[in-house]
């Protein structure tokens, strides 16, 4: 049975910002408790308030109404509701959610040296001081306003090939899942609504204690977007793109639920899925377009995209060129 604390906080969660009666709550606490005295209208009110100061430590704003108690929204992310009941089956069975961080890869890779041979760990952050995106850029993002989460994945048997082109799309899946808002996919990881960023991936392998670890970042603008000129293009948040919900909640659970699904397709050997969905979300496909990569620049149109090796680009003399996405960036 759940603690308190998560009982309460999934009744206040599951009201979408509705009232309930401080008594409903007590209720709570005297059916599920034990013991002598556990019932007592007094051992529930101190409990109860007990627990909704854990949940004001947690983050959570908890105001008073003329109708009971409210939760503020937008709320923040919260592990125990991420979790709770997620169809998934490894991604998303052990969350840990902090306010700020430096960065929420850092904290993954660290989680991951005590993780056991197999197991995801997925790290959030409300802010972050030093979140990186791809080739050294910073990824910048208001408080609150987005979601700033990292999987680490011990002993992963995936390539970071696929595994980088599968977790683009899988948010991009999983924003449409919870939002409703059509997306597009850029190489190699950018998700896009209407030519505007919309999120963005970053796949990092690191050897911790003889063994690899491999840790997804991801970032997803849903309320608010940073400004153009701090990305160099233009972005836009769920919110801009019509979406049906900017409950941050609800959209890092669809992306989890996607990128479980694919990370067990890659570990499979399953890339022929992974191909056939990734192309029809890639605008880029029989466009001109220039592509930096190990310091070269490469111009030619988009051809294929092969799971196992890169973006397929043939140039003005007819050669084909197979661009990795650990080292490839679309030039602006």
């Amino acid at each position: 049975m759940p603690r308190l604390a998560d009982r309460i906080i999934e009744i206040l969660y599951d009201r979408q910002g509705q009232s309930v009666w401080r008594d409903e709550l007590l209720h709570v606490h005297s059916s599920s408790s034990r013991g002598p005295g556990g019932s007592g209208s007094g051992t529930s009110e101190r409990a109860v308030e007990a627990a909704l100061e854990e949940l004001a430590q947690r983050g959570h704003r908890i105001e008073q109404t003329p109708s009971g108690l409210r939760l503020a929204w937008p709320t923040v992310l919260d592990a125990h509701l991420i979790e709770r009941n997620l169809p998934a089956r490894r991604i998303g069975k052990h969350v840990i959610c902090f306010g700020e961080v430096g960065s929420t890869s850092d904290v993954a890779f660290d989680a991951a040296v005590k993780a056991s041979p197999g197991e995801a760990m997925v790290v959030t952050a409300e802010s972050q001081k030093a979140g990186r995106g791809r080739l050294g850029r910073k990824w910048v993002s208001p408080a609150g306003s987005g979601i700033l989460c990292s999987i680490a994945l011990a002993g992963c048997r995936a390539a970071h090939e696929p595994l980088t082109i599968a977790a683009g799309l899988a948010v991009a899946q999983g924003v449409e899942d919870a939002g409703g808002v059509h997306t597009e996919l850029e190489w190699p990881n950018d998700v896009a609504c209407d030519g505007a960023k919309l999120a963005g991936v970053l796949v990092e392998v690191r050897q911790l204690l003889g063994r690899g670890v491999v840790v997804i970042g991801l970032g997803v603008n849903v309320s608010a977007a940073p400004p153009a000129k701090s990305v160099g293009r233009k972005t836009t948040c769920l919110a801009e793109c019509g979406g049906r919900t900017t409950d941050r909640i609800a959209v890092l659970r669809a992306i989890l639920v996607r990128m479980d699904y694919w990370l067990t397709q890659i570990e499979s050997g399953d890339v022929a899925s992974l191909h056939e969905q990734w192309l029809p979300r890639c605008g880029m496909m029989h466009q001109r377009i220039t592509i930096e990569c190990a310091g070269q620049r490469i111009t030619g149109r988009v051809a294929d995209v092969n799971p196992l090796q890169g973006l397929v680009v043939v140039d003005d003399a007819g050669k084909n060129h197979v661009l990795p996405a650990s080292s490839s960036s679309v030039v602006r």
